[in-house]
């Protein structure tokens, strides 16, 4: 088992990484409170409840519907409603135990109830592992954008068991995938290597491959919070691809391409801009285009996408200043940069390019 700890000024976790770790009593120190709410959908009750021996995961219930529609109000109001009424109090605790989306919904219902109390997640998707259940980040969409409405509430701790993965879709395991690749855009050329050199046991699930790219993800992304926790200015860096990841789900409709599929195209589109600028290569390019296609990944917009309805849900993103959209863009594979300073013909033109 490896453990990393995200270091932060207060309220530092670890995140534990293993194989059939759940069970391990001794992760779940981190919460004392005698009174827990689990937090699932019926998806993940059906595949994993089964396999839970270790009592603390056999308390009370919380069962959602599956799927990133259903990450809205009317889930924090249900949540609340049961907290509520079963007489929780600001010393009981959550646990997220399922994707991204239960993870940001419990997060989120956790920081606002009583006006904060303590969660754990357990992330059940890759993506989940590498990217949301790790900085604190929670909330839940609105029909104008993603994630517009949310806070920042560290989770006590990840716990992360390989296991969980072998009852993934190709697709989902492979939209995971997305994030691990932006870690080695934004940070580590050696890493976005090793990956393109291991895809076929990355692809296989072999153990010793999974911990590693799950390890090395949170390791990026945890020296990046710990540095910006309340995403001030580096933490930006995280959102590459998805200022257009989160458009494309926006328009499309929510649940029509998963979050990871969305971003690599949004990688694809933002390194299509660090060419007209003649900051990036075309053979970097190709790089990222080709690790995008062994994993299966969009490397063009959904088929009669409004390119200038895109272009202005763009705009009601939450990292606009000045209605000026900040844009992360790579340098090469390993380095990337935020600016504002992109005009709207580059962008339509990147857009243009990748339309079917």
């Amino acid at each position: 088992m490896k453990k990393i700890i995200v270091k932060l000024k207060e309220n530092s976790y670890p995140i534990f990484i293993g194989k059939n770790i759940l069970s391990n009593k001794k992760l779940y120190l981190a919460i004392k409170e005698k009174k827990i709410a689990l937090i699932t959908n019926n998806k993940i009750k059906a595949l994993h409840f089964k396999n839970l021996k270790n009592n603390i995961l056999k308390k009370e219930n919380i069962i959602l519907p599956d799927g990133e529609k259903y990450k809205n109000q009317e889930s924090i109001t249900k949540i609340h409603n049961y907290l509520l009424k079963n007489n929780f109090s600001r010393d009981s605790a959550l646990i997220a135990f399922g994707g991204g989306v239960i993870g940001d919904i419990t997060g989120f219902a956790a920081s606002t109830y009583q006006r904060g109390i303590k969660f754990i997640q357990i992330p059940t998707t890759l993506l989940a592992m590498v990217d949301s259940s790790v900085g604190g980040k929670t909330g839940i969409n609105h029909t104008l954008g993603k994630n517009m409405i949310g806070s920042f509430h560290q989770p006590s701790a990840v716990i992360a068991d390989t296991e969980i993965l072998k009852t993934l879709s190709e697709r989902q395991f492979n939209a995971g995938m997305a994030e691990v690749v932006k870690y080695g855009i934004i940070k580590d050329k050696i890493f976005f290597k090793w990956i393109l050199k291991e895809h076929e046991n990355i692809k296989n699930l072999n153990t010793e491959s999974i911990i590693k790219i799950i390890k090395k993800s949170c390791q990026i992304k945890a020296d990046i919070v710990a540095l910006d926790e309340k995403e001030k200015n580096i933490r930006a860096l995280l959102n590459l691809g998805h200022t257009f990841g989160h458009a494309i789900e926006n328009n499309l409709g929510y649940g029509k391409w998963l979050h990871g599929e969305a971003i690599a195209c949004g990688f694809l589109i933002a390194a299509d801009i660090s060419i007209q600028k003649k900051i990036m290569t075309n053979t970097e390019y190709e790089e990222i285009k080709k690790i995008l296609k062994i994993f299966k990944l969009p490397i063009k917009l959904p088929k009669n996408i409004n390119l200038e309805k895109l272009y202005k849900t763009m705009l009601l993103d939450k990292k606009v200043k000045n209605n000026k959209i900040v844009f992360v863009l790579p340098k090469n594979i390993g380095s990337a940069y935020i600016t504002n300073e992109i005009k709207k013909s580059m962008v339509m033109k990147a857009l243009k390019n990748h339309a079917q």
